[in-house]
């Protein structure tokens, strides 16, 4: 079913609103007392040359030298690592506004996107609107459609083929940017553009798509027909090279982002026939979300404050080097108003209970919640 199907959902709860005020207030103070900026700082900065520099380095040496036995398949693991780590640490931040305060260098930084392949117009669409609008909400939040042969939603049919998803979901994690670089953005393009979610004009959409198919040649352009040409390596080398690093970059976003959200404790709210949500849309994000490995300081840096979870959908705009420092306000905030703050303790905690949560989905008896 699509969204232009349904009516527009209204989040009520107005009796919840005054977390979210006093919440707000908590953090600006935080700020304000420190006299620091919610947006980028030296470390983000740092981190976004590493993680950029990190990739392009790579790339540069694979496609100039031709370094022997096994180093160019853990350089295109590194690289598939480094990709990762950009969709991450660097593309999200600028995405949602939190990296500057200027929004050019937002849209600058922003399009790193497409050296995954991605288009930043759809991603907008995708994960700012309707992901962090109508989290876990099924017919509204993409990332929890049923994908193929997966289950991701207690809501849906459930097939036969679903009770073995927990075998064969990770390797469909790992083509998830592969999937996203050939087909998914003219897939949602084409979608967004039916079901309304993309308001553009006709003429805006021309060139929108335009921008969509140059973002495509330059991606393939660079990561693959080039080496391909000029490059020391073999074409079958370099070939599944390319398929290696971007299933080594597709595991690693899928799993993180669907430890957050498919994990055991978050629910999956109706709406009601009116079209409304029982709780504010504050609350509903306490109650769809789950942070882990807070205290990982290695994962927190990797992984772009996505172990933040909650933090990062409570305040989409705050760049998340401030994630850790700003969580205890919120969980001591949510423990104050008598709301729900989940966390996984680690990566393997989290891990574990997404599994268990697929093997949930992928029976018929899951209790709808």
């Amino acid at each position: 079913m699509d969204i232009s199907l349904k009516k527009q959902l209204k989040f009520t709860g107005a009796d919840q609103k005054e977390f979210y005020a006093e919440l707000r207030s908590r953090i600006d103070q935080y700020f304000n007392e420190r006299g620091i900026s919610k947006h980028a700082n030296l470390e983000m900065i740092l981190k976004t040359i590493v993680m950029v520099g990190g990739y392009l380095g790579i790339y540069l040496s694979l496609l100039l030298i031709a370094p022997g036995g096994i180093l160019p398949w853990i350089l295109f693991v590194v690289m598939g690592v480094a990709l990762a780590g950009i969709g991450m640490s660097v593309m999200h931040d600028a995405n949602h506004g939190a990296y500057s305060s200027l929004p050019w260098v937002n849209r600058l930084v922003g399009y790193s996107l497409n050296l995954v392949g991605g288009s930043v117009f759809n991603w907008k669409l995708q994960h700012n609107m309707l992901h962090h609008t109508y989290t876990n909400i099924i017919h509204y939040d993409d990332d929890i459609a049923d994908k193929l042969v997966l289950r991701m939603s207690p809501h849906t049919r459930v097939k036969g083929l679903h009770r073995f998803q927990v075998v064969y979901a990770f390797l469909f994690y790992g083509i998830l940017t592969l999937y996203w670089a050939l087909l998914k953005d003219f897939i949602q393009f084409a979608r967004y553009k039916r079901i309304g979610v993309n308001g553009q004009t006709a003429a805006e959409n021309r060139i929108t798509l335009a921008r969509i198919v140059g973002a495509k040649l330059f991606y393939f352009g660079y990561s693959l027909f080039i080496p391909l040409l000029v490059a020391q390596l073999s074409a079958g080398m370099w070939i599944t090279g390319f398929l290696l690093m971007h299933f080594v970059a597709g595991m690693i976003l899928t799993v993180i982002f669907q430890l957050a959200h498919t994990v055991e404790g978050t629910t999956h709210p109706l709406p009601s026939e009116q079209g409304t949500m029982e709780n504010s849309w504050a609350v509903h994000q306490l109650h769809t979300t789950v942070d882990f490995s807070r205290n990982n300081k290695l994962i927190s840096y990797y992984v772009g404050g996505l172990n933040f979870q909650i933090e990062h959908h409570l305040f989409p705009r705050i760049c998340h080097v401030h994630y850790p420092a700003i969580a205890p306000i919120v969980e001591q905030t949510a423990r104050e108003y008598g709301l729900p703050y989940m966390e996984n303790k680690g990566v393997f905690e989290a891990l574990q209970s997404h599994v268990r949560t697929l093997q949930r989905f992928g029976r018929a008896e899951v209790e709808f919640g």
